[in-house]
């Protein structure tokens, strides 16, 4: 299978840290793409309409896109535990955890948009404090209601989405989310050090 990537993206990012988690990474082959809302890749948007990676190419030709749909369909290609569970209520809760880190990510290059990316004279600051609100009440709702269950679970795909999501953002040198929250650094911390996570480090700058 082919993989294709960037070095800076959280949404692939957590892709290739699932395949590390499930014991999957040797059977990809990683091909780092640049794409941007304004930097068309026409090699991404033959696979992918909408122009965006992670995208995986499947050995019959398939393109699988986005990065939900592509972790979902490597849980299950292992013999691993299932890193989204199959118990209702154990699989609502990690769900909700991907679906809290894809709207951090979101947030995130929101706030960049309005920050660095656009021409100062486009942009617009009501938008970018409304987007640092979102961070902000999400980083608060992990310290209160999630880091201390994530310490004592099994790694999910909840899990490895926020470890993900919470790594772009401090790359990106979005609001600190370890400032006042001491459980979530700590849970953050951890997981940062495990293999999956050493061996994808972000890099690199987006191309607009």
């Amino acid at each position: 299978m082919k993989l294709l990537y960037q070095t800076h993206s959280p949404y692939a990012r957590k892709v290739l840290v699932m395949a590390h988690e499930a014991g999957l990474a040797e059977r990809l082959t990683v091909v780092h793409h640049e794409t941007s809302p304004t930097w068309r890749n026409d090699e991404v948007f033959r696979r992918n309409p909408l122009g965006k990676v992670p995208v995986l190419l499947l050995d019959d030709g398939t393109a699988l896109f986005d990065s939900n749909v592509i972790c979902e369909y490597l849980d299950a290609l292992h013999d691993r535990p299932r890193f989204i569970p199959a118990q209702p209520a154990a699989r609502w809760l990690t769900l909700r955890a991907q679906a809290l880190a894809q709207g951090l990510c979101d947030a995130g290059i929101a706030v960049r948009h309005e920050t660095v990316r656009r021409p100062e004279a486009l942009r617009y600051p009501a938008m970018r404090d409304g987007q640092i609100e979102k961070l902000v009440a999400s980083y608060d709702f992990l310290e209160r209601e999630w880091a201390d269950r994530a310490s004592d679970a099994l790694v999910d795909l909840g899990q490895i989405a926020l470890a993900t999501a919470l790594s772009w953002l401090a790359f990106r040198d979005l609001p600190d989310f370890e400032q006042g929250r001491p459980r979530l650094a700590s849970w953050y911390r951890r997981f940062s050090e495990r293999p999956s996570m050493l061996a994808t480090p972000l890099a690199g700058q987006t191309v607009d």
